[in-house]
């Protein structure tokens, strides 16, 4: 079914007036007996388009770690070691 008309709004009630209605059953019903995949256009961020579909929410599962580092600080001698003085009195 489709509409032809305009939206009314008076506060939080949403009016719908319709000055044409059009059936498209038919027309429904001839695509549902076609044998061909319908592919519908996904936008940014469609989970579906990207294979995740039937995953559950992605909010949901763990957040991947980043990958250890390796992190090496050299031993210094005592003499090279730089220590800032504070006077306490």
């Amino acid at each position: 079914m489709a509409i032809n008309g305009r939206i009314q709004r008076e506060g939080e009630v949403v009016h719908l007036v319709a000055q044409q209605l059009f059936d498209f059953s038919a027309d429904l019903s001839g695509l549902a007996d076609m044998d061909v995949v319908f592919k519908s256009p996904s936008g940014r961020g469609d989970e579906f388009a990207h294979g995740s579909a039937g995953g559950g929410d992605s909010r949901d599962r763990p957040k991947p770690l980043p990958e250890a580092r390796d992190i090496f600080i050299a031993d210094l001698h005592i003499d090279r070691l730089k220590v800032k003085s504070r006077n306490f009195n």
